[in-house]
């Protein structure tokens, strides 16, 4: 039945027909039989994504956020990992913004091995969103989670290393971050929201494109700063990352 649910969710092998899915995951959720013990979280988090998404089901960031607390179940590393990364994201987003809420579910999810949470919980602890502002604390997330494959983690770990002035690390790690050009193969095989990875992409393309046309530790460059700047821009839209794009423009504007 819950296999049933996933396929008729995300058309696999059949057409897809999202409301039979939310119709299997209620019978699940709802489910008295032991046999569905283990499978109630996974069908919670799915019922909470249809929600959210309004597939099969009308729209409801409020339902979705129920659904996602039954399937969290207060941090248990039994339950769903993803819900609790989920609820971290959900409560930095306007709607039902709280960013201690989303400290606390992207630090329970980190500690469950999220990784997502860890690069979430790196920027939080950086910036101060949420919880004091600890730099230690953020650089330690933010290289394990880089280590780890986490994009976003890897572009403000570039952010960081830039103001900072250590432009041979920046430049280094921008170059292995603007490697793969594929943004959902890279999001795919670490697990991130792919909006995320496009954003570590570009702001890792920005600073190497920087660090390229000014000689920051790395050789000029005119030609390849070009490049990354073009790289910055494609890899984001002004809607989703409105700072970096702006900036690459001005940047190969004044190149062209």
């Amino acid at each position: 039945m819950y296999q049933l649910g996933v396929m008729y969710y995300d058309g696999l092998g059949t057409e897809k027909d999202p409301e039979r899915a939310v119709e299997y995951m209620n019978k699940i959720l709802n489910s008295d039989s032991p046999k569905a013990r283990h499978l109630k979280v996974a069908a919670a988090y799915n019922l909470g994504r249809a929600y959210y998404e309004g597939c099969g089901v009308k729209h409801s960031t409020e339902e979705a956020e129920r659904l996602w607390l039954i399937a969290a179940d207060n941090g248990n590393p039994k339950a769903s990992v993803k819900a609790q990364s989920t609820l971290g994201m959900l409560y930095s987003m306007p709607v039902l913004k709280d960013l201690k809420k989303a400290f606390f579910w992207h630090s329970e999810a980190c500690d469950n091995g999220n990784l997502e949470s860890q690069g979430a919980l790196g920027i939080m602890y950086l910036y101060g969103q949420g919880i004091p502002q600890n730099t230690k604390a953020a650089l330690k997330c933010l290289r394990e989670a880089a280590e780890r494959g986490n994009i976003y983690a890897q572009g403000h770990l570039v952010e960081y290393y830039y103001t900072k002035k250590f432009y041979s690390k920046a430049a280094d790690l921008a170059k292995r971050t603007t490697e793969n050009n594929d943004i959902n193969m890279l999001a795919k095989k670490a697990d991130c929201h792919p909006t995320y990875v496009a954003k570590g992409v570009a702001m890792a393309a920005f600073y190497l494109a920087r660090c390229l046309q000014l000689g920051r530790g790395i050789k000029q460059d005119q030609d390849a700063a070009k490049k990354y700047y073009s790289k910055a821009i494609q890899s984001c839209t002004w809607r989703i990352f409105p700072v970096i794009p702006k900036a690459a423009y001005g940047q190969l504007g004044r190149q062209i």
